[in-house]
């Protein structure tokens, strides 16, 4: 089944995710495609299943005088944070098109952001039993947050490009203590064209889906 791509910019978090669960809905009536999104979004805190606000850090008070809203939604993993500069991607997957194994799926998807950060000279690495890719030991460059239902993946990854890092400090981010958040601009201590970083991705996704 051809991989369908859509950019959707720098959009609001809950409309993405209203846009989403548009598309989930169509996937499992039809089963005729698979859509990777790539998007931004302005700063937000979301809590997965297995959050909670006890690893928000940051008075509740300050966060809504800064504008930053906090949304619980359905995706695995705990609290993270969206800002701009950060590349979200929404593989919105039929997984009967792949293989019905969820533990391959977050994989396959580790895999591709490995190579991804490969093309642009950084060594990056799974950590066993914890989801997400990781720069050295400590250094965690992309998160990652899924939901699927009847074999249709939802939510997705937050690779940090060139986005503020400051920012997690209103955080514990994915609930995890004793680990660094990065960036690509702080691996490689210069810019990154996030443009070019989108290209790269849709044909690494390509060639493992």
């Amino acid at each position: 089944m051809k991989l369908l791509i859509q950019n959707w910019g720098i959009i609001d978090y809950e409309k993405a995710w209203e846009k989403q669960r548009a598309i989930v809905e169509d996937i499992q009536a039809q089963r005729d495609k698979n859509i990777l999104v790539l998007c931004q979004h302005p700063t937000v805190i979301t809590i997965g299943k297995s959050g909670s606000n006890k690893n928000i850090i940051t008075s509740l008070e300050y966060l809504n005088q800064l504008g930053i809203k906090i949304i619980e939604n359905d995706r695995g993993g705990d609290v993270t944070l969206h800002n701009p500069g950060q590349l979200i991607c929404y593989p919105i997957f039929n997984l009967y098109d792949y293989r019905m194994d969820l533990h391959w799926f977050l994989r396959q998807i580790e895999k591709c952001i490995i190579e991804l950060l490969n093309m642009f000279n950084i060594n990056a690495h799974r950590i066993d039993g914890m989801t997400g890719v990781w720069v050295a030991e400590k250094r965690k460059i992309c998160a990652m947050g899924f939901h699927c239902s009847r074999w249709v993946t939802s939510h997705g990854l937050a690779l940090n490009v060139n986005n503020n890092l400051m920012e997690f400090n209103y955080i514990v981010p994915c609930g995890i203590n004793n680990k660094e958040v990065t960036s690509m601009s702080k691996e490689l201590g210069t810019d990154i064209d996030i443009n070019e970083v989108e290209e790269k991705c849709i044909e690494v996704f390509r060639a493992n889906f």
